[in-house]
């Protein structure tokens, strides 16, 4: 049987995202001039993603989450969606993980997390998971607790997850969190990357992991350094694909030693709205690239405009267009011959 689709585990959670005028100081009131809830993390984020390019994938979800009211609003999503959740786990007497996330103008956002039933995911979960699905992906190390544990085998026990995973028969993809100047960067993701099949994530965190400083003090991207981490990252096991995005573009590097830097598309400030949920984005259109066997740089500007239409919304979701909206868009780009 031939394996088809995308099954993603992880943080599961509802933002609660508020626009604001301006940041306040201390002590200072500032004005929420709208509010709305929307489903967040990786697994839904990147699914709902997936289902609203209406490209046929078979889609399921794999996490934990409360017998709440936001617990029950993921259900109804995924449902919407057509999103398979029988491997979504409901546990009383824990809330559903749940952020409020403030949105300034220009898209930068600042998040208050409260981890919830998120920390209750581990391997026992996934006992029974063994789908046709092709692709398995993994967010977010470091704000899943009980996967984030020790292994003595694996290092980690999310490692060890990876691993039973890709024995499944699965290819495995990895996201992070970005959390600047967390020690435990290269302890927690050094023994899964030997498991993965693709690494997709910002140049954050791939400094984080590398040591190396891809923006200088000034903020500017060092692009040089990109090819580097991605080198490094590769180096320490990924089987098939490295992807490091940024605002300014993306660096992606394959097995064979194909490696391409491809800029983003370009959107005035006044045009974004919210940039929640925009990795996420970015990192389904690459998940789906890469199912279908596409060419880097088509995976590359599929995964540029899933981010894009990603930060014309507040929320992560309802940006998110169907695969001939996008595929359009990518045409549109290209210089006439």
């Amino acid at each position: 049987m031939i394996r088809r689709g995308i099954l993603s585990a992880g943080n599961m959670l509802v933002d609660h995202v508020h626009q604001i005028a301006q940041w306040p100081q201390q002590g200072w009131l500032a004005e929420i001039t709208h509010s709305e809830r929307a489903t967040g993390g990786a697994p839904l984020n990147v699914l709902l993603t997936l289902a609203r390019m209406q490209a046929g994938l078979p889609l399921a979800a794999a996490g934990v989450i409360g017998q709440d009211a936001d617990g029950e609003y993921i259900l109804q999503m995924l449902e919407q969606h057509r999103v398979d959740s029988q491997w979504v786990q409901r546990r009383a007497k824990v809330m559903t993980s749940m952020s409020q996330v403030m949105t300034e103008p220009g898209g930068q956002r600042t998040f208050f997390h409260a981890p919830g039933a998120n920390r209750l995911l581990d391997l026992a979960d996934f006992a029974e998971v063994n789908s046709q699905h092709q692709i398995f992906h993994l967010g977010y190390l470091l704000l899943l607790d009980s996967l984030d544990c020790p292994d003595s085998e694996f290092g980690t026990r999310s490692a060890r997850l990876l691993a039973q995973m890709q024995q499944r028969g699965y290819h495995t993809s990895l996201d992070l969190v970005s959390r600047q100047g967390d020690p435990r960067y290269r302890p927690l993701v050094l023994p899964a990357l030997r498991w993965l099949d693709y690494l997709v994530i910002n140049e954050l965190e791939a400094g984080e992991f590398t040591g190396l400083a891809l923006r200088c003090a000034d903020g500017t991207l060092q692009q040089h350094l990109m090819a580097q981490a991605a080198q490094q990252l590769m180096q320490e096991g990924v089987r098939q694909r490295v992807v490091i995005h940024c605002p300014e573009g993306a660096y992606g590097l394959e097995h064979s030693g194909e490696a391409r830097w491809q800029p983003s598309w370009q959107l005035a400030a006044n045009e974004i709205v919210g940039s929640v949920g925009a990795g996420d984005a970015f990192c389904a259109g690459v998940l789906y690239a890469s199912h279908e066997c596409w060419q880097l740089q088509e995976t590359l500007q599929l995964a540029h405009t899933c981010a894009r239409f990603n930060l014309l919304c507040a929320n992560a979701i309802d940006g998110a267009q169907p695969l001939p909206v996008l595929m359009a868009y990518i045409k549109q780009q290209q210089p006439a011959e």
